[in-house]
């Protein structure tokens, strides 16, 4: 077995998209990510992270020359410390033959060049990026199709991770939510009714969804809310206006405006729940070329609304708001679209749910849901004698 680094070679990195599609194609379950997102990841002009960072990645080859595996190891100086007692770099886009001797030759290749970096642990499966994509081994729903920007990988890659020595540093749920009235109104408690009730006939609290129209306002309304709920909490830097309103403007082309929703005491944004089509459920049509023929099958599919999936991205309370019923408010609003017979989407499912956020899963069994799938996010210390520890609770 030999590695090999991807580089600029244009035959690797097409070996690189390439293996998991024949490593996939009897999995009635896989849907082919997008080439270019793939690409997106490893190129320094899209992605910011090379910034403050480096990233390579490698094919493993047979004896003949036929590529059997693939992996990517990064690092980011500005977050390798985050949560954690030593630098930690990631470990990605594995993908094997079941095969553990060339499972172990990638992980180790990983491991002595992120030691060479001043490493001393590595998270993997993971992205180079946000936590939103290509996050973590799928270690339950292998009879489910994975959300847009989810893995989807082999039941024996946990094998290969744990024997390793790798250990899981926290787990990812994914729950799910009948969106008619008849299937879920028997699945919320009373108290969620008459609690919600209260706060939606308050008059200094409004619930409503957004408008494209006005779409910058709700960005910046996004980047109040989120900046108080969340910035802290993933150890980030506030939030900017202009990115605020350069995510709202990515996602206008597919945002449902039934979908998104705002939450507001006395006009000052407080709450806000994300939720946006779900794109694997049309991208699942295209074998990951977004070309003109890919481009007019998601138009097709658009346009007759075939796609009757939508998938929570965040939710977030201001903290001085939390306790107050907003939550349940906010979904009851929304229920109010939801429950019509003639709405598109029949089914949600709330995605990346970290087990060390207990709010998040109080929120997701506040609206009924259950957990369908779950991944594993695992770390390996270089020392094997130091204490491991696992993600903190927020």
């Amino acid at each position: 077995m030999k590695i090999v680094e991807v580089g600029s070679n244009p035959t690797y990195r097409t070996e690189f998209l390439r293996l998991p599609v024949r490593l996939y194609q009897d999995s009635p379950c896989w849907i082919r990510p997008l080439d270019q997102d793939i690409e997106d990841v490893f190129d320094p002009e899209k992605n910011k992270h090379f910034r403050t960072g480096e990233c390579v990645r490698w094919l493993l080859q047979d004896e003949a020359g036929r590529t059997i595996g693939r992996v990517a190891a990064f690092y980011n100086r500005e977050t390798a410390n985050r949560h954690s007692d030593q630098p930690t770099g990631g470990v990605g886009f594995f993908e094997c033959i079941d095969n553990q001797d060339a499972a172990f030759l990638l992980f180790d290749t990983c491991r002595e060049w992120l030691r060479s970096k001043g490493m001393e642990a590595m998270d993997g499966p993971i992205n180079f990026g946000e936590r939103d994509r290509w996050w973590g081994q799928l270690i339950r729903g292998f009879d489910r199709e994975p959300t847009y920007g989810m893995p989807y990988t082999k039941e024996y890659y946990i094998r290969f991770f744990e024997e390793y020595g790798f250990q899981e540093y926290f787990r990812q749920f994914v729950y799910w939510l009948p969106m008619p009235e008849a299937a879920v109104k028997h699945r919320l408690h009373p108290s969620v009714f008459e609690r919600s009730q209260r706060t939606l006939n308050d008059p200094q609290y409004e619930f409503r969804h957004i408008e494209k129209k006005n779409l910058e306002k709700y960005a910046d309304d996004f980047q109040v809310i989120y900046n108080k709920a969340w910035a802290k909490i993933l150890g980030q830097g506030d939030m900017t206006t202009e990115k605020s309103r350069a995510i709202m403007r990515r996602m206008k082309p597919i945002l449902v405006e039934e979908l998104m929703w705002f939450g507001y005491h006395d006009g000052q944004p407080v709450a806000f729940f994300i939720m946006l089509p779900e794109l694997n459920q049309i991208f699942k049509h295209v074998n990951g070329k977004m070309n003109l023929i890919g481009k007019l099958k998601f138009l097709y599919h658009k346009l007759m609304k075939t796609n009757h999936k939508a998938f929570g991205v965040i939710f977030g309370i201001v903290p001085e708001y939390q306790g107050r019923g907003i939550e349940s408010a906010i979904a009851l609003a929304f229920s109010k679209i939801a429950w019509q017979t003639d709405f598109q989407y029949k089914e949600l499912e709330l995605n990346w749910v970290g087990d060390f956020n207990p709010k998040m899963n109080r929120f997701a069994k506040m609206l009924g849901a259950e957990i369908i799938k779950e991944y594993s996010t695992y770390r390996y210390l270089f020392d094997r004698t130091k204490e491991f520890k696992r993600h903190p609770i927020v």
